[in-house]
């Protein structure tokens, strides 16, 4: 049977069966790009707007190539454009503005935004964005884009009613923003909701902006949740009536835990299951990958198993992310001949996912 997954399968892969690999987007920024930005941030230099702008394109470039040199299947351009995953966004959507920074854990901080006005759609956020990854990348290109839920909750609503309001009214710009990515020839969006796991009892919510983000778009289109580490058995079996192809869930980091809780009832959606963890930057070998794969074969068939790092790999050094993820697509390769072999053993019978 022919499934939606199939149209990112390479033309030569060489295995019959195919656990499609990944990344869930962000991605170590080479030094000299984070130097770039302080130049141009600073006014005392001459670095500017064109400078700025060839800085961006050359690490977006360089690491679509380190995607694709460490084999995997759709590849993202690492979020080289990208500050920060509420920020950027915020940066681009009339009705937020900036506060000054807040903390967030150890010596990292967030410029938490306010909403101070009703939130409109001005210009394309990701557009440019995705039509520079594309013409450099020669595989398929994914594009993470922060969901409605997390641009609500991680601000200060100072404009509507609840936050429930606010992300159905941030759901609607981002309908747009992918209605013009899909104009422009995307088809695998993730949609990153890292709120839903700090809160999880708003998994309705979560729904509705769901239903109001993937409205009207075409059936070729494949679309992602990304949900970091939290307590699943809060919103599962709720979340697989979410209209999502695909969740990407935070696992390796608990020591698959959580496993059991996507056992009962069936997990009839494909999963992106986290094989290597994002924060740890000692690299899994492959044997270990392997390992940590068949775990997934427990919920899912090998139809619906999607092959990436827990979360976004930015805070590792880039060796560490590199070998993480070459290793990562090594392993996948290996399982996928298994499979082809019939020595791998897989739990659980094939579940319709598209």
């Amino acid at each position: 049977m022919t499934s939606l997954r199939d149209q990112f399968r390479p033309a030569d892969h060489p295995n019959d069966h195919f656990l499609m690999t990944t990344i869930v987007g962000a991605y170590p920024k080479p030094k000299w790009h984070d130097r770039a930005r302080e130049m141009y941030e600073n006014p005392d230099t001459d670095f500017g707007d064109s400078e700025w702008q060839e800085a961006k394109n050359d690490a977006a470039r360089l690491i679509t190539d380190e995607h694709e040199r460490a084999g995997i299947d759709v590849v993202t351009d690492g979020e080289m454009r990208r500050n920060e995953m509420v920020e950027y966004f915020a940066e681009r959507i009339d009705g937020y503005e900036f506060n000054g920074l807040v903390k967030v854990w150890g010596h990292n901080y967030f410029n938490k935004p306010s909403v101070r006005t009703e939130v409109e759609y001005d210009d394309t956020w990701l557009v440019e964005e995705y039509e520079f990854t594309s013409s450099v990348a020669d595989r398929p290109v994914k594009v993470p884009i922060t969901g409605p839920y997390t641009l609500a909750k991680w601000c200060f609503n100072e404009v509507y009613e609840d936050d429930a309001t606010l992300a159905f009214e941030v759901a609607e710009l981002v309908n747009d923003e992918i209605q013009k990515l899909v104009d422009a020839g995307a088809r695998y969006i993730q949609i990153d909701e890292a709120a839903l796991a700090t809160t999880p009892d708003d998994y309705a919510i979560v729904e509705e902006c769901l239903e109001r983000i993937v409205s009207d778009l075409p059936d070729d289109v494949y679309v992602g949740l990304h949900v970091c580490y939290g307590d699943y058995s809060r919103i599962y079996p709720e979340m697989l009536e979410f209209p999502v192809d695909e969740f990407d869930l935070e696992l390796v980091n608990g020591n698959y835990e959580q496993l059991d809780v996507f056992k009962d009832p069936a997990f009839t959606k494909n999963i992106g299951f986290g094989v290597v963890d994002a924060h740890r930057t000692e690299v899994e070998s492959v044997e270990e990958i392997k390992a940590n794969i068949k775990r997934g074969l427990e919920v899912v068939p090998p139809e619906q198993l999607t092959i990436s790092p827990d979360c976004g790999v930015k805070l590792l050094p880039r060796a560490a992310a590199y070998q993480k993820m070459a290793n990562m697509v090594e392993a996948a390769r290996e399982v996928e001949a298994e499979l082809d072999e019939g020595i791998v053993d897989v739990a659980r019978s094939s579940a319709s996912a598209d």
